[in-house]
Order: C-alpha cells, then sequence, then structure tokens
C-alpha cells in the first residue's frame, strides 16, 4: 500500500501526467452525455412506435448497442429507429472501441506504468544514513571507485539527474539517488551533513557549482573535486573544495617517473610515512647478470628490493631472483638509504637520446614538464597544430605516420609514452610502436580500468589508468593515506596487527607465501621499523605496512585482518 501511495503521489506530481488525466476525464464525460442521450432518444423513438419500456432497458439497449453486443431482443421496426440504431453503433465503435481504449493507454497506463518504473529511483535517503560517499557523476573514476568503496565496507550513493540513467545504474545494482545537482534540497536529501566525503567529477565548472551549493548547507564534509585545467585549482578552493585533484598532471608526473631515461637512480613513486617507495632501472650497472642475494644491495645501501618489474609483468622477489637488463627493481626504504643507493649509481647513465610522448595534451604536457625537470631530452608529436602551440621540441604530425615518427626519432628513443585519452588510439599506437621497435620501453595511458589488460597484451612495458589513479587518490582522501598506489594492480596498504600475528615472527605467519604480500615496514608505537627483521616479533599495537596486489590484498584481509 505504501508503494502504491507512493506511485500515485509521484504521478499526481507532473504536471503533464495531471493534463492527460484531465483528458481522460473529459473523454469518459462526453461518453457519459453520450449514453445518456441516447437513451432518452430510445425512449421517444419507441414511443412513436407505441411500445413502452423503462429507463434500464433503455440504458441496457443504448449500452449493448454501443458495445457492439447488440443482442437483438430489443429491436427498431421503423426506419427512423432503425438509422437510430446505425448512428449509436457507429458512435460505439468510434468512442468505446477506438477513443476510449487508446486515450486509455496513451494518457494513463501508460504515464502510470512510467510513473512506477520512475518511483524506483529513490528521491531521498533514509534519515539514519551516515558514513556516506556521495559521487556526484557516475564515470571512469567512480566506476573504479565503487567496488574499493565495497571492498572497504564504505557506504556511497551515486548522484543521477537524469530519471532514465539513475533507473539504468539502478538496475545495474549501483545505490543511486534522483535530484538536480545545483539544487540545495538534493544536497538535503542526500545528508550531505553526515557523509564523511562529498566527490566532484564533472567539469570544472559544475564542480565548482557543487561545492559552493554545499557549502551553504554545511562546512563539515570533505569536498574532493577533479580538476581538469590547472587554472580551476584556486576557484574550486575558493568555492570550498578541501582536495582538489589533478588527475591529468598526476597521471604525466607518474608516467614520468618510470621512463629509462638520464642517470640511473631512485625514482619516488610513493611515500608512506618514513618509508619511501621506489623504482630504479638498472640497464648499464654492474648489477645486471647478478641474483639479488650477489648484488648485495640490502647489506650495502639498507634498502630492500621488494619488487621486481620485468617488460610490464610485477613479481615478488626472492634471493635467487636474476636481475637483467630490462629489470626495474621496486625498492624499499628511508630517504638516507635510498640516497646511499643513488650514490652508488648515479654514475651510470642509461640513455641520452631523446623520449618520445606520442599525445601533447594535459597528459603529454605534464609527462614533459617532469622530464624537463630531470633533465631528460624529450621530443613531442601532436597531431593537431592548435594544441601543439607553446610546446617545446614538439612534432607536428599523425602518430601513426610512420615518416613523423622517424622525424621524431623513434628508431634511437629509449622509451615512448603514449598519453592520449582515447584508448582505442593508445591500443593502435601501442602496437605500431612496439613493431617497430621490439626492444624499447612503451609506457601507455589508460583511460578506463578494463583497457589496461588490452595494452598489455598490445607490448606496453607499463601501464598507468587515469580511472584507478583517479580512485586510488580519492581513496586515499577517504582512508587518511592508508592506500598508496605504486602502479595499475599494484598497492601498499596498511593494516593494524591482528591476534592471528600479535607475537609472531614475520617468517612464522608465512604471508608472503599465502598471499603474495610482501611487509615492508612496521608501525610500532616506538617509531616506524623500515624493512623488519623476518625473525623480529610482532608486538600489539603495531601496523603492518604490505604491498602487493588487489587480489593479494583481499587474500590478506580473509586471513589475518
Amino acid at each position: 500500500m505504501k508503494f502504491l501511495s507512493s506511485e500515485l503521489a509521484y504521478f499526481l506530481r507532473d504536471a503533464k501526467a495531471r493534463q492527460n488525466v484531465r483528458a481522460l476525464l473529459r473523454l469518459l464525460l462526453l461518453l457519459l452525455v453520450l449514453v445518456v442521450v441516447f437513451t432518452v432518444l430510445f425512449h421517444v423513438l419507441m414511443a412513436r412506435e407505441g411500445k413502452q419500456h423503462s429507463w434500464l432497458t433503455g440504458l441496457y439497449w443504448t449500452l449493448t448497442v454501443m458495445s457492439t453486443l447488440g443482442f437483438g431482443d430489443i429491436t427498431f421496426q421503423s426506419d427512423m429507429g432503425r438509422a437510430f440504431s446505425v448512428v449509436v453503433l457507429v458512435s460505439g465503435i468510434i468512442f468505446l472501441l477506438v477513443l476510449l481504449p487508446f486515450t486509455f493507454i496513451q494518457f494513463f497506463y501508460a504515464p502510470w506504468m512510467e510513473a512506477q518504473r520512475q518511483s524506483r529511483a529513490p528521491r531521498s535517503l533514509p534519515e539514519d544514513t551516515a558514513g556516506h560517499v556521495i559521487l556526484t557523476h557516475y564515470d571512469a573514476v567512480t566506476m573504479s571507485l565503487i567496488p574499493r568503496l565495497e571492498f572497504y565496507g564504505r557506504p556511497y550513493v551515486v548522484l543521477e539527474d537524469d530519471v532514465p540513467r539513475a533507473l539504468e545504474l539502478h538496475d545495474r545494482g549501483i545505490r543511486v539517488m534522483v535530484g538536480p545537482r545545483d539544487d540545495q534540497e538534493t544536497y538535503r536529501r542526500l545528508r550531505v551533513g553526515e557523509a564523511s566525503l562529498l566527490v566532484a567529477t564533472g567539469d570544472d565548472f559544475l564542480n565548482t557549482n557543487i561545492a559552493f551549493t554545499v557549502r551553504e548547507l554545511t562546512e563539515k564534509v570533505p569536498i574532493a573535486s577533479l580538476a581538469r585545467k590547472p587554472e580551476s585549482a584556486d576557484v574550486l578552493e575558493l568555492a570550498g573544495s578541501t582536495h582538489v585533484i589533478q588527475l591529468p598532471d598526476m597521471l604525466g608526473r607518474s608516467l614520468a617517473r618510470r621512463t629509462l631515461a638520464g642517470e640511473v637512480r631512485a625514482n619516488v613513486i610513493g611515500r608512506f610515512g618514513q618509508l619511501v617507495i621506489a623504482e630504479a632501472p638498472v640497464t648499464g650497472t654492474p648489477f645486471v647478470g647478478k641474483t639479488l642475494a650477489e648484488s648485495r644491495l640490502r647489506e650495502v645501501t639498507g634498502v630492500n628490493v621488494v619488487g621486481v618489474w620485468q617488460r610490464g609483468q610485477f613479481s615478488i622477489p626472492h634471493s635467487g631472483t636474476r636481475i637483467e637488463s630490462s629489470t626495474v627493481l621496486l625498492l624499499a626504504g628511508t630517504d638516507a638509504q635510498l640516497e646511499h643507493f643513488d650514490s652508488l649509481v648515479v654514475i651510470y647513465n642509461v640513455f641520452d637520446r631523446p623520449v618520445l610522448i606520442l599525445g601533447g595534451g594535459r597528459v603529454g604536457r605534464a609527462v614533459a614538464a617532469s622530464l624537463r625537470e630531470r633533465e631528460v631530452p624529450y621530443r613531442i608529436v601532436e597531431q593537431k597544430p592548435e594544441s601543439a602551440h607553446g610546446l617545446e621540441h614538439v612534432v607536428v604530425g599523425s602518430a601513426a605516420d610512420l615518416e613523423v615518427l622517424k622525424q621524431a626519432g623513434i628508431d634511437e628513443a629509449p622509451t615512448t609514452l603514449v598519453t592520449t585519452s582515447d584508448d582505442a588510439i593508445n591500443i593502435y599506437l601501442t602496437i605500431y610502436c612496439r613493431r617497430l621497435r621490439p626492444d624499447m620501453q612503451i609506457i601507455s595511458r589508460a583511460t578506463l580500468e578494463r583497457n589496461v589488460s588490452t595494452l598489455h597484451r598490445a607490448g606496453a612495458d607499463f601501464v598507468m589508468s587515469y580511472a584507478s589513479m583517479g580512485a586510488n587518490t580519492i581513496l586515499n582522501v577517504l582512508e587518511k593515506g592508508d592506500v598508496v598506489m605504486l602502479a595499475e594492480g599494484l598497492d601498499v596498504f596498511r593494516y593494524p596487527a591482528s591476534d592471528k600475528v600479535l607475537g609472531r615472527s614475520l617468517r612464522e605467519t608465512r604471508i608472503r607465501e599465502e598471499t603474495g604480500c610482501s611487509v615492508i615496514a612496521l608501525e610500532t608505537p616506538g617509531g616506524t621499523v623500515v624493512n623488519p627483521d623476518p625473525a623480529r616479533p610482532i608486538d600489539a599495537g603495531s601496523e603492518l605496512i604490505l604491498i602487493g596486489t588487489a587480489e593479494g590484498e583481499r587474500r590478506f584481509k580473509d586471513r589475518f585482518a
């Protein structure tokens, strides 16, 4: 009954629905008038033939003739009476068999079914809703964020202003609410004052409007806004955003950090308190051809090799893991330990030829800026002359044109970075560049998370997803930095030590063997222990800092959290 009343209330709130009901009522009134007129005329004509019938009989005759049933028990004998019967019959066919069903379906039944369908899309959250995350759009970033929120047990709701789109999301199992994004009442119904975070992922103008609207209601809720352009960051902060995320710049710098060029050194890719995570290529160093045990990196520098990249494939190493020329080491240590590592390898130069950047958009420009800071030479290939305006070291032309690529230096480039915003183009260019240079490092950007594996199959050594990076950055805002994304599908994360590991050494817990995750630091009451001794017992009040894949984290959570 409550569901029916909510449908009826929604149906009657719609102006067009009310207009349709009025049209249907007018038709019914016209039919009623016709029935009354025909009933009266029936009595008049029957009286002229010398017959008398009751008023109920007159109504009965009118309805049977108009509905074309025509039992034949009451008939006229005169031509005038039979002509009248024809008029009543034709009127019944037109009004009862044609107009009434059409009008009922068009003006009442179809709108009613639409109202029933639309009433399934919630227009407010329950009053006891609290601690939820509000997502103002359903896009590539939030598509990647939602599974992570569900994994960490964080409730969420997606705001959608288009009812059919909201119903589509609702049918797919996405928690959604309908309402205009620029209306204060929408955020009241979203219980924004009790939310743990509001995430605005629209364009810069809409995100500014959303932040300003929400700040009129509450100053308490944190707001994370994506900024498409650098100049929008200040305006978004003025509007009330507490966290402004410039994803193109972050993604570009992340791609640039993985470039094999310039001096060999540890490139910092993440920090976790005192713990620093870095990557270092080994091409041209004395480590090539040795095992990790033979390299004695931990004994000499104090850094711990917690992972190795081999042509885009990540693995947790062991003492017998052999270092090849294409290997990239994933290092964990303190700033001082990494500086010691740099002092040993900085004399080696990987490549001095320009790096090739395909695409001069926001991400490509961020890559160029990062390489310029490292004094790494580069060349940009940009198809549109207007986009190439203001760029240094640019070759204007299509990256699918072999002559353009040769002019840009693909034959000698140590690395090619594919940075366009179209995943299909990135896959095309990755396949092409891999065929031209099988020995070259290829780093590619993906917009959608689902295309990461396709780009790896196409030949990319490293792939970073715009959506995944945005989702992890937002998750870090929510979880206060408990998760750091190192690469696509590889994270550093933190968990409190549970009763399952307290008092036991890392070797005894067999965390690495059972989950594929490696403990790289311990947060103890006495401070951070980086690269802890495997024989060290885990004390009460400690937190484990681990590195692993999403599947590895899931196994760790199931078995040890």
